[in-house]
């Protein structure tokens, strides 16, 4: 009887195989980086890399159409046409009036108003708060073409309601030359494009500032309340200093919107600033000068100079609220 030999335990080597490859791994001290590396991309390329070369373009004359070649160094050109420019001072006038007929209403309203929903409104405030803050969050080219309807000469409802009130004995001295030509007489222009920015932003404000009421300790106004205080004068003399940081915040962010309108404006007036240029802001001159004339390198060498304004504007606004030192 043949006997089986054992099979054997090894593994027989397998010719042609190749070793296992170890992955790619990255090291843990860049992972940070790897994270965070989109957001640079896209601040690169949409943030930085506009910035820098319209301060290129400031200095040089190009006609898009034409291509890159046609670009064309001139210095300090653009800077000295924009300084003599009559329509760049008067948009900045324009933007100035329409900053502060828009934003100072805002907060003299605003701070008042959100006094008495906090103090008066309990249950139903948030749905209060939702519809002042309702316009805010509304498109604004909606809100421009629906005040576009309401403004309308004839049949307008501003008209309307204006020609209502002069009927009433006693009130048609004060409401004269109705129906009012909103959007096509230069002295109507601005006061119609204040009036659609405050009743836009008036609900924004009223929400900061009453976030800022509600972080006032009751504590307080009970003291005030056993010594005697009354409302008005706990308004004054409490809430207004506690109000202070939320009001330099609030101011700022006015001083910087309101110069740079545009949407209301623009749709208001079909995109020629209206009768005389008297709803065009800066926004709007420096677009016309680049979209409209195809002036880029005047286009930049405006928004830089304009960038100047702001910031200086924003400055003498921390100053404004810069708290003084009680030892001068």
């Amino acid at each position: 009887m043949s006997s089986i030999a054992p099979h054997s335990t090894a593994a027989a080597p397998q010719v042609g195989t190749a070793p296992a490859r170890r992955g790619w791994r990255i090291k843990p001290q860049h992972v940070p980086y790897l994270l965070v590396s989109p957001f640079l991309v896209l601040f690169l390329v949409f943030g930085v890399f506009p910035l820098a070369f319209s301060f290129y373009l400031a200095f040089q004359t190009w006609e898009p159409t034409a291509g890159l070649s046609s670009m064309k160094f001139v210095g300090l050109d653009n800077f000295a046409f924009a300084i003599k420019d009559e329509w760049f001072l008067k948009s900045l006038l324009n933007t100035a009036w329409l900053a502060v007929a828009s934003g100072v209403p805002q907060h003299v309203i605003a701070i008042p108003l959100a006094y008495f929903i906090h103090t008066s409104f309990k249950r139903t405030r948030n749905a209060v708060i939702g519809a002042y803050f309702l316009p805010y969050i509304t498109s604004t080219v909606a809100i421009a073409m629906m005040f576009g309807t309401l403004f309308s000469t004839d049949y307008g409802m501003i008209n309307i309601a204006l020609h209502a009130l002069s009927q009433v004995p006693g009130l048609g001295w004060l409401i004269s030359g109705v129906p009012i030509d909103w959007l096509n007489r230069a002295e109507n222009v601005k006061p119609a494009v204040a009036i659609v920015v405050f009743w836009r932003y008036i609900g924004f404000n009223t929400v900061l500032y009453l976030a800022a009421l509600q972080t006032i300790p009751k504590d307080i106004y009970e003291a005030a309340t056993m010594d005697g205080a009354r409302r008005l004068q706990q308004f004054f003399y409490i809430t207004l200093p506690s109000l202070k940081p939320m009001i330099y915040f609030g101011v700022t962010l006015s001083v910087v919107g309101g110069l740079q309108l545009f949407e209301e404006p623009f749709i208001l007036t079909g995109g020629r600033g209206g009768t005389d240029q008297a709803g065009m802001t800066t926004a709007m001159y420096m677009y016309r000068t680049a979209f409209e004339f195809n002036d880029f390198g005047l286009a930049s060498a405006l928004s830089w100079l304009f960038f100047v304004v702001v910031a200086l504007l924003t400055w003498l606004t921390n100053r404004a609220f810069k708290p003084r030192d009680s030892s001068h």
